[in-house]
């Protein structure tokens, strides 16, 4: 509401309310004529506005449905009914007030972003930082951030920072940044002052992109808005023919006023936009960001979803998934070269290599005689030897082939993964098999959507038919259609909107024609691609699937709400217009129970702001999810070495088996076993209590006591193994034992992962 307007309505309660007053202090003394002249002069200039009112509604095509207050308040100073055009200018003027504080607490989040609009930057220029109009920021720019500012726009750290981003996100707890990372532009310095790089104008940068989001959302009407008005018109007409009615049938024009006072204003125009506004508001505060009410009611109605893999199912990144090796070379030595040389490459696969190495602690060596091959490989000196890393066919180059690789680079292309080769000195060393592995939070949010009535799943991807197989059926969807052009996604959600209401979710530019094409179309994360977020009707401003569920959860609970307060309000004053048409009902008191109706329809309209999210009862500090995450990054070479233990066991000569399984139980003891027995012990109870449930960590713990289980029976069979080694069937359990270990194990770091993950979320 303009702040012109706001101040009219309440001059007009205030004039309204002052005379109301005077006048009943003027008739208790006995000056009933200045008491009347009071009241009517409280009256016009409601009506006056009520006209005006009326007036811009017609002009915008929209009803005008505040005729009934128009028609009571005339009837009542033409019938010298002053004190009843007193009260009704009196309801009408709080109801008009009442209405703006409900949908001014409704857009509170969303108002929020707006308010916090960066203005202003430090900028480094001539040596000194100076102070400039956000417009002149260009890409490049040294820009300082100092405790308790904004960062104006988007770009790279120099330093580690300390970023308060629940205004864009919902996450209230602070978050951690490290120099290169990239930050957004609207989020708050809650630490020390730092440097960023810009990387993009205001008007490109994230903040901006969102404002213009929300600033198209606060101006929509949702088709249940419009349909209300279609509703108010008739409600109108129905109260006309009843106060008419009742005028005709009884003779008493007091009777027909009495109706006009119930039915004024009506609930319908009140209930349905404050609930529309408090559902967008409630998941704007939650990171996910509708651009309209048409896209919440879409939302609340859909049955169809469909999804991008790459960035939406999937993070988007290469992980290191495993690690294959020549004969007496380890797995860390591969890692670690190829890390090695990997840090003077900015290929995605090779940052990707060196990450994987640094989380697993591994001291790195800088290369040297540095040569790339854009797209297929790298190759340079490390530690005195000749190091190459790359595809198949690069490395083919640097080295013979190994009698592995034909075996690893099938078993890659079953997975839908890539290899990244490693020789040094001429010899093909060992393997990487590298993997855009599916998000942790997206199993649960597929569980979760399906709770909540989605009753398709359908994966649209241009990835082979093989590798989107692989990761529809691990995740269960209904249907996976691969090798999509884009022309095909929009024929596929073409087809399924015509079963019902579709939702499409994408994070890339080519993703922005199927997103557009959707009944709501949901991008992946405020710093996807600009063109994806602009055709979406949904932006998760949190890159995580599962707010989709808080989202949907939102919607579908603001239309149950917003309709029920439509009935309850209409069906309340239909039940008062009867009993004012049979006679029992004065104007004055109705005007005081419209009011009542009135605050009731939104009041339950305002229940919306309080839906609750799909948030755990409590959660994990983002440092401990992260501390637990990364003691199963450290575990990672333990499990790679008892699947390579499992594989070579046959090829070992018989008397060193037990000197190596002997080294394998060594390992268990000093790595597994305590951290198994550390997280059932130390951090299973604190889970536990902030699940809930009698017992919730049960089905965890009992996989606790299988790992338990294998390493003991591991042991004391090694024990028994004769000097010459264990016979054929012995052989044969051992690798049994093995490999089970190895499946329960990894499997079970997934499960703890994805719950860390999801408790991490915060509240």
């Amino acid at each position: 509401m303009p702040r012109s307007l706001q101040s009219i309505d309440l001059a007009l309660l205030l004039v309204s309310a002052a005379s109301l007053l005077a006048g009943l202090c003027f008739a208790a003394a006995g000056r009933s004529a200045i008491a009347r002249a009071l009241w009517a002069a409280g009256a016009l200039p409601v009506l006056l506005g009520l006209l005006v009112s009326i007036v811009k509604s017609l002009r915008r095509h929209e009803a005008g449905v505040d005729l009934l207050a128009l028609l009571s308040i005339g009837f009542a100073l033409g019938l010298s009914e002053f004190l009843t055009a007193a009260v009704i200018a009196l309801m009408l003027a709080s109801g008009r007030a009442l209405e703006y504080y409900a949908e001014e607490r409704a857009r509170r989040e969303m108002t929020a972003l707006l308010n916090r609009t960066p203005r202003h930057a430090n900028r480094f220029q001539t040596g000194e930082w100076r102070r400039v109009e956000l417009d002149t920021v260009r890409p490049g720019d040294r820009l300082l951030v100092r405790n308790g500012e904004l960062v104006p726009v988007d770009g790279s750290l120099t330093v580690h920072a300390q970023l308060d981003e629940c205004t864009l996100t919902g996450e209230s707890a602070i978050q951690q940044r490290s120099s290169g990372e990239s930050v957004s532009s609207g989020v708050v310095n809650v630490g020390a002052t730092f440097e960023v790089v810009a990387a993009a104008s205001a008007a490109d940068s994230t903040f901006a992109g969102i404002v213009r989001m929300v600033q198209a959302a606060q101006h929509e009407r949702s088709p249940a808005a419009r349909l209300a008005d279609r509703y108010a018109l008739l409600f109108a007409l129905a109260a006309l023919m009843i106060a008419g009615g009742s005028w005709l049938v009884t003779g008493e024009v007091v009777r027909a006023l009495a109706v006009l006072v119930v039915a004024t204003p009506c609930p319908l125009i009140l209930a349905v936009p404050v609930a529309v506004v408090c559902g967008m508001s409630r998941c704007a505060r939650r990171g996910v960001l509708i651009k309209g009410g048409g896209a919440l009611e879409n939302l609340a109605q859909a049955s169809i979803l469909f999804f991008d893999k790459t960035g939406t199912l999937t993070s988007g990144r290469a992980r290191l998934v495993s690690i294959e090796t020549g004969p007496g070379i380890s797995a860390e030595t591969v890692l670690r070269f190829a890390a090695c040389l990997g840090q003077a490459s900015a290929h995605v696969i090779s940052e990707a290599v060196t990450t994987a190495a640094r989380e697993r602690n591994l001291v790195l060596s800088a290369p040297c005689q540095v040569v790339e091959q854009p797209g297929a490989g790298v190759r340079g000196e490390v530690e005195g030897h000749a190091v190459g890393i790359g595809t198949f066919a690069y490395v083919l180059s640097l080295a013979s082939p190994a009698p592995w690789s034909a075996a690893f680079l099938q078993r890659v292309a079953y997975g839908g993964a890539s290899a990244v080769f490693v020789c040094v000195d001429g010899t093909m060393v060992g393997a990487l098999q590298m993997a855009d592995q599916i998000r942790l939070e997206t199993p649960r949010a597929l569980r979760l959507l399906r709770q909540e009535g989605i009753r398709r799943f359908i994966m649209l991807t241009g990835d082979r038919r093989d590798v989107a197989e692989t990761i529809g059926a691990t995740l269960g969807l209904t249907e996976v259609l691969s090798e999509q052009t884009p022309s095909g996604k929009l024929e596929a959600i073409r087809a399924a909107q015509r079963e019902g209401t579709v939702i499409m979710i994408g994070d890339g530019v080519n993703d922005a024609p199927a997103l557009a094409a959707a009944d709501v179309g949901v991008a992946m994360g405020a710093r996807g691609a600009a063109a994806s977020s602009e055709a979406a009707d949904v932006v998760l401003l949190v890159d995580r699937l599962d707010r989709l569920v808080e989202g949907l959860r939102i919607a579908r609970h603001t239309r149950r709400i917003a309709f029920q307060s439509m009935i309850a309000g209409v069906a309340l004053s239909f039940a008062a217009m009867a009993v004012a048409a049979f006679g029992f009902l004065p104007p004055v008191l109705g005007a005081m129970i419209q009011e009542v109706i009135d605050v009731a329809v939104i009041a339950n309209a305002l229940r919306a702001l309080r839906i609750r999210s799909t948030a755990t009862a409590g959660s994990l500090s983002r440092s401990d999810a992260d501390r637990l995450r990364s003691e199963h990054v450290e575990l990672g070479p333990v499990m790679e070495q008892i699947r390579e233990l499992a594989d070579e066991l046959p090829l070992l000569p018989g008397t060193s088996v037990a000197g190596a399984l002997a080294g394998m139980n060594e390992l268990l003891r000093r790595h597994l076993l305590p951290h198994e027995q550390r997280d059932d012990q130390e951090v299973y109870p604190g889970l536990a209590r902030l699940i809930g449930g009698e017992d919730p960590m049960a089905a965890m713990s009992a996989m606790h006591r299988e790992i338990y289980r294998i390493a003991r029976l591991l042991r004391q069979m090694t024990d028994d193994v004769p000097p010459e080694g264990p016979n054929a069937a012995s052989l044969c359990e051992f690798q049994r034992l093995l490999y089970g270990l190895d499946a329960i194990a990894r499997l079970h770091c997934a499960q703890e992962d994805e719950l860390f993950h999801a408790l991490g979320d915060g509240a």
